[in-house]
């Protein structure tokens, strides 16, 4: 079938709006009452071979531009965001909205595709940018923090309780938690569970906690290594996996991903190359918030664990803003459907624009919120800073061992480990934190539920 006189001009008018040029899917997702896409590329190759379009590129990353050439291009490519409004009120670039054009198609309007290994080799790290650097110096200036130059982690203890609050909920509830914030906070706070909700919407606020807690209280250490991102998988799926060994591994068997047509790479040797190719690659990139976005973008696209990667994405991009001391990004208010929208996206077209357009809202919806948050939180206690490592080593012994002499083994401690003219504030702070212990603060010290309770019993009996 050859291209008609309406066709080619339709094709003609969307290739003036874009200089940069279009991929054969992208002109497909655009197109009013679309044909088949082997249609629209033979359509293309016919107006290619008249002159009138350029083709560049190879594969699936072939790309189609006017041959006339355009002196300005049009006000609607500016990044971050162009003024075009989605259903949910996000701000959306053209091209993000062309995204969304073509993922909400029904699945067999969308061509079946697998995993394009060349998408994370062709990304060079401070050299290809998924973020233009007039994005990455706005989310620096609305991100950045009273504590520069502090140590690693410093913002994000000081924040602590409100962040394991709400990243906790926003991330779960992304994957169809149905606790209400209110709900996670008694959980985490006090660790009631609420009612009528499932024990596995409780296990996944809970394991949230355990990994937020891990990125805090390690902050100088994690980074974008197997260790970290193992760790993170290990936290974030315990109790939730129908393979209990897949927990904390690399996958070895083939997924699919329901309601899309990408097909995930299968091979376990592929995957622990890619894997390790992504962390090589986030680990070399300068700027912080890159990183954290190259990570939404790469790990879930890569499935390398059975379940649970884009929750490890998630928290994965808090790394980068952890150790730098910049405000979290803890996808408050992030609509599902748009979210789930851009990961099909990336999925099954290699293209980032609909979810840089989510990450940048969300990420100035964060800032200013823990703007708010930060003023109204006093100065965090000095001495708990200070000596907190220690804290968390003598918590542990005592509940762990059960001790009988445990006001001895208290003042020993601080004795070898703490300076004199701290050691009885910190036996207090010591006694303090044993009298709050309970079933909401037992990740903080990485201790099992039933090595709390085995230890309450033996208190009784003393």
């Amino acid at each position: 079938m050859h291209i008609s006189t309406h066709r080619h001009e339709e094709i003609r008018q969307l290739l003036l709006q874009y200089p940069d040029g279009l991929t054969s899917t992208a002109i497909c997702a655009f197109l009013r009452n679309p044909p088949h896409p082997r249609t629209v590329q033979r359509w293309l190759a016919e107006l290619s071979a008249t002159g009138i379009v350029a083709v560049s590129g190879r594969a699936r990353a072939t790309v189609y531009q006017l041959t006339t050439p355009i002196t300005s291009p049009p006000a609607l490519l500016a990044e971050p965001s162009a003024p075009f409004d989605a259903t949910d009120g996000i701000p959306l670039s053209e091209q993000g909205r062309e995204i969304c054009a073509y993922v909400r198609r029904p699945r067999t309007g969308r061509t079946q595709i697998g995993y394009d290994r060349n998408f994370l080799d062709d990304y060079v790290p401070n050299q290809t940018w998924y973020l233009s650097e007039t994005t990455r110096r706005h989310l620096r200036n609305i991100g950045e923090t009273d504590a520069f130059g502090r140590p690693a982690g410093t913002h994000g203890r000081a924040i602590l309780n409100r962040l394991l609050i709400d990243l906790s909920w926003s991330s779960s509830r992304l994957e169809g938690n149905t606790y209400s914030r209110l709900d996670t906070q008694k959980l985490i706070e006090f660790g009631r569970h609420a009612q009528g909700k499932g024990a596995q919407d409780a296990q996944m606020i809970l394991n949230h906690k355990a990994a937020i807690e891990l990125l805090l209280d390690d902050a100088e250490s994690v980074g974008f290594d197997a260790h970290t991102l193992l760790s993170l998988h290990g936290l974030l799926s315990e109790n939730l996996m129908p393979d209990p060994d897949a927990s904390g591994r690399l996958r070895f068997r083939p997924v699919q991903i329901s309601g899309s047509v990408f097909i995930p790479l299968a091979m376990p040797q592929i995957i622990e190359e890619c894997f390790h190719g992504i962390l090589d690659k986030a680990a070399a990139i300068a700027d912080p918030f890159e990183q954290a976005f190259f990570v939404l973008v790469q790990l879930p696209y890569l499935q390398p664990f059975e379940d649970v990667n884009k929750r490890v994405s998630r928290l994965a991009a808090n790394i980068p803003l952890i150790k730098n001391n910049l405000s979290p990004l803890t996808f408050i208010d992030v609509p599902d459907r748009t979210y789930v929208d851009a990961i099909l996206g990336v999925y099954e077209m290699n293209r980032i624009e609909l979810l840089r357009d989510l990450f940048v809202w969300a990420y100035e919806r964060s800032a200013k919120e823990y703007v708010a948050v930060r003023k109204s939180l006093a100065d965090p206690d000095p001495l708990r800073l200070r000596y907190r490592q220690q804290l968390r080593e003598i918590v542990v012994d005592i509940v762990r061992s059960k001790r009988e002499d445990v006001l001895e083994t208290m003042e020993r401690f601080a004795d070898e480990h703490i300076e004199a003219q701290d050691r009885d504030a910190f036996v207090e702070m010591v006694q303090d934190e044993l009298k709050r212990l309970h079933q909401g603060t037992l990740a903080r010290y990485r201790l099992r539920l039933s090595e709390f309770e085995a230890w309450r019993e033996a208190r009784k009996l003393l």
